[in-house]
């Protein structure tokens, strides 16, 4: 036995000296040399793995005509982000969205949705959607007319949403975002966001099925210019709604947030045969119901980061995902109110999000006004994945959160929470 160990280490040495060029041929089984040997092929990964129902990735606005002429069948959607309008789309076309946020950092940034499973197009009732065999991706917009207040126009716009994406097939709505200026001025008395709520509310609470639990994550953020505008993502199969144990349901808020609470979920899991998606709904400094460090964008997105490592603990404690491997994927969005305050957030956010991540800053407006920032991310995980950090924990310690204008009419409802670090994820 130990002579057969001596010999295959022998030819194990003797080939390494033979490929480093340190000796000649000492084995007649090599006739040739090696360095002259034809690659070897690598090995195939999980076929399964190689397959996306859909990927997200920020790509520079210049090079997205580019890669759609290498590419032209694999595009689910484009989400620009200025206010020059694309070149209508003929039918066929994938839905293109141009939205008026200017762009804090780099080169002008659009993102890009694909998919390798085969695409088909539809457009119809003013909605322009990609699909494959699980998941549809869709825009829409709505110019507002004088006389036409915002609640109507957003119920008729859910509705035809709904209305298409179940007689498409995919009557599972994962992910939306909404978009429209002025989000928090005054409107018939009422602020233009909570006349949003309202016709959301109504549209969802008539056609969603299993409402308010299936209701998807989603972000509304307030444009410098522009129609309303939604683009979703919907499914042929339901995705898992994740609550944050450091925040209250959005759509159980008390009414002095306004006559119907925000209906969206904290977040959307789902999960497919390669792996996840965490679609984070946009994340703001709230805390049970509150909004916290009134006028410090720092501590702020402090907060926001407790908030993102709770919602992730949360989706790997309760949901059966793995734990730490959100490497496959990392998409982070930053909606900043007041472009001053860009160099502080970016700065913490550097310390703070893994060094993989792709984050993607803009300047909008909250759906509060003392809100100086909102975050909201997709998150991937793939099988074959090794394991990696998430979010990591703040590395600060901060003052008990101040309580907003709109909580002190309100304190008895108020959730307390434990204000200290979520678990290291």
């Amino acid at each position: 036995m130990n002579g057969v160990g001596n010999s295959v280490a022998s030819v194990q040495r003797r080939r390494q000296m033979e490929i480093g060029g340190m000796s000649q041929a000492k084995s007649k089984r090599w006739v040739s040399d090696p360095r002259t040997w034809p690659q070897v092929r690598p090995v195939q990964r999980d076929p399964i793995s190689n397959i996306y129902a859909f990927r997200i990735s920020y790509v520079e606005t210049a090079r997205i005509e580019a890669l759609r002429k290498v590419t032209p069948s694999n595009v689910l959607g484009v989400v620009r982000y200025d206010r020059s309008p694309e070149e209508p789309n003929g039918v066929g076309a994938y839905p293109v969205v141009c939205i008026d946020l200017p762009q804090f950092n780099g080169p002008p940034l659009a993102e890009e949705w694909t998919s390798n499973l085969p695409l088909s197009y539809h457009q119809a009732d003013g909605i322009h959607c990609a699909m494959n065999d699980e998941v549809l991706f869709g825009s829409l917009q709505m110019e507002e007319r004088q006389g036409t207040l915002l609640d109507i126009l957003t119920y008729n716009a859910y509705r035809r949403l709904l209305t298409q994406t179940c007689a498409l097939g995919y009557p599972h709505l994962l992910r939306v975002w909404n978009f429209f200026p002025r989000i928090n001025c005054e409107s018939g008395g009422l602020e233009r966001y909570q006349r949003f709520c309202i016709g959301r509310h109504q549209a969802l609470a008539e056609k969603l099925s299993g409402f308010p639990g299936t209701l998807p994550a989603g972000t509304a953020v307030g444009t410098m210019s522009g129609p309303l505008q939604i683009h979703f993502l919907a499914a042929k199969r339901p995705g898992t709604h994740v609550d944050n144990p450091r925040q209250v349901r959005a759509y159980e808020y008390p009414p002095i947030y306004g006559p119907s609470s925000p209906s969206f979920a904290r977040a959307t899991l789902q999960p497919s045969s390669s792996g996840a998606h965490l679609l984070i709904a946009g994340t703001a400094s709230v805390v049970g119901h509150v909004s916290a460090h009134i006028g410090d964008p720092g501590k702020q997105t402090l907060e926001i980061i407790y908030n993102l490592n709770a919602l992730i603990a949360q989706t790997e404690q309760l949901h059966g995902v793995a734990r730490g491997q959100w490497s496959a994927q990392a998409l982070v969005k930053v909606y900043i109110r007041h472009p001053e305050h860009f160099a502080t957030i970016r700065d913490i956010l550097k310390e703070q999000l893994p060094s993989y991540t792709q984050v993607l800053y803009l300047q909008g407006e909250m759906c509060r006004s003392e809100l100086l920032l909102e975050i909201e991310g997709i998150l991937g995980q793939e099988k074959t994945m090794e394991l990696s950090q998430t979010v990591s924990p703040p590395l600060a310690r901060f003052r008990q959160p101040t309580t907003s204008r709109h909580a002190q009419q309100d304190n008895s409802k108020l959730v307390s929470l434990p204000h200290s670090a979520p678990n290291s994820l």
